[in-house]
């Protein structure tokens, strides 16, 4: 009795490493790319990510840059995202433009190139802060550059005008120029009552730290009519301010901003370098509340945002009852940065939702379980390092998954017409991997969307077996017919159709 308990644990075992070694040896690896030399198709859902470049020269999906939006304060944005346009927003014309767009920017993908020709020149229209007369409130000039020389004398930033004061014109001037390896501003009778440390309306602010070529930094000219101060901040930091009070200090009367005639501003008048992000704001400067303070320090502001972005790809159809056994990330990963990657499958993906069917958490190159079926997705987070200036980078994703293999439809079909009755008859598959058969019916070749057989619509499946025989069809009328093979390792796996066969149900006279 032992001996036969042993015999018959030994076979039942033997059976199942049978089954598990006949399913792997019936399945076919398969791989889908994402990314690479196939390049990214387009994803589902994305946010606040761009493409960059990656390893080997493909492209690489990583975090967008923190770039300045319009919003209630905006008074004009300059990105350089437009070819076509170098004004993203705000009411001003573009008078003449020498700048072109470059493709080597800090912030987004583009930035304006100056190349000392004469630069962008706008004119505001009524309303905005150039193309207005009378008072103003508080303001920041801000953008980003990267000068190529950074040579005495080189103007940014070029605004003339002139006010009447009692009957008299003045001259205005808001200028901005490299002196000495820094930005200098001149600012000349733009405030009411200020008449500046020399009595004649004139006043500066000078940088303190050296502009490097070839090396991006972030600048701001802002003034706050409600203190009075008037600042230049260079990556974040003031490094000149003044009070523009009636004694220069912080007790005495705000004096405010009187704009005389509307008059063209330009940038990059004479300047050899790139600039971007440039944004001229109806509030003094104001760092993101989420900005830490080695950022600030750093760069004056972050370049990404700490939540980071993500992106979702298409439902990505294989077949069904298919297993996703890994996903591979060719991917940059810096210190403090993360990279997580989620996937989920399913078979319908028109009923799917934001959280249905489950995401689950997967790591690059680690076996995968539990995830099957005819549609596989991928998800991908983003995360910058704490200081929000380092990205890190996805440039091509992997899925190694098994396709179970389409089982071969019978080679031989044959049709025989009966009274409202067909009777088809076929020899089993070749394939071992047949579990046994549907029937495809209709009154078209090629289209089986019968319904009239007592049997149920098409297509019938009639189990492991060589023969049936469909009733309650229409005599005089033709049908036609299909066998396909189901797997006998997931009945849902359906194979091609045989070769089709007809017959036409009659009933013949004196039976």
């Amino acid at each position: 009795m032992k001996k036969f308990l042993k015999k018959t644990a030994l076979f039942a075992a033997v059976c199942v490493i049978f089954t598990v070694s006949n399913t792997a040896v019936f399945a076919e690896s398969k791989q889908i790319v994402l990314g690479g030399k196939n390049g990214w198709p387009v994803f589902q859902y994305e946010d606040n990510v761009t493409t960059g470049k990656g390893r080997f020269g493909y492209d690489c999906i990583e975090l967008a840059t923190n770039s300045f939006v319009f919003d209630e304060y905006t008074d004009l944005l300059i990105d350089f995202e437009d070819e076509n346009s170098p004004v993203s927003a705000g009411y001003y014309d573009v008078v003449s433009n020498n700048l072109k767009v470059s493709n080597g920017s800090l912030i987004e993908k583009s930035a304006g190139l100056s190349r000392n020709i004469g630069g962008l020149n706008l004119f505001g229209k009524p309303g905005t802060f150039f193309g207005s007369e009378g008072f103003m409130g508080s303001f920041s000039i801000e953008f980003w550059l990267c000068p190529s020389l950074a040579e005495n004398g080189e103007v940014i930033l070029n605004w003339e005008s002139s006010k009447n004061v009692h009957g008299r014109l003045v001259y205005q001037l808001l200028n901005c120029i490299f002196e000495g390896g820094h930005l200098d501003w001149t600012i000349s009778n733009l405030f009411d009552s200020y008449a500046g440390p020399d009595g004649n309306g004139e006043f500066h602010l000078k940088g303190s730290s050296t502009i490097i070529p070839d090396t991006w930094s972030y600048h701001a000219l802002s003034f706050d009519c409600e203190t009075g101060i008037l600042e230049y901040l260079v990556n974040g930091v003031t490094e000149d301010l003044k009070y523009i009070t009636s004694n220069g200090k912080e007790s005495g009367e705000v004096s405010l901003i009187i704009m005389g005639t509307p008059a063209q501003v330009e940038f990059c008048k004479e300047y050899t370098g790139k600039i971007d992000e440039i944004r001229i704001l109806r509030r003094p400067y104001t760092p993101p509340d989420y900005q830490s303070a080695e950022a600030a320090g750093a760069l004056g502001r972050m370049l990404y945002k700490p939540m980071g972005g993500r992106f979702e790809t298409k439902p990505i159809v294989v077949s069904t009852g298919a297993i996703l056994n890994s996903l591979t990330a060719e991917m940059s990963e810096p210190s403090q940065t993360e990279v997580s990657f989620y996937v989920r499958s399913g078979d319908n993906y028109f009923n799917w939702t934001d959280s249905y069917p489950e995401w689950k958490s997967v790591e690059s190159g680690k076996p995968i379980t539990g995830v099957s079926g005819m549609y596989f997705q991928v998800m991908c987070e983003l995360y910058p390092d704490g200081n929000g200036v380092v990205s890190p980078s996805v440039t091509q994703i992997s899925l190694d998954f098994e396709e179970l293999p389409l089982p071969l439809p019978p080679f031989t079909v044959k049709a025989q017409a009966g009274n409202g009755s067909v009777t088809l008859s076929w020899n089993y598959s070749v394939d071992e991997t047949a579990g046994g058969y549907y029937i495809y019916y209709g009154n078209r070749p090629g289209e089986y969307l019968g319904r009239v057989a007592l049997e149920g619509p098409s297509p019938i499946n009639v189990g492991n077996t060589t023969s049936f025989t469909l009733t309650g069809l229409e005599n005089g009328k033709i049908y036609y017919f299909a066998v396909a093979s189901w797997s006998s390792l997931d009945d849902r796996i359906t194979g091609p159709l045989s070769k089709e066969v007809f017959a036409r149900p009659m009933q013949k006279l004196g039976k």
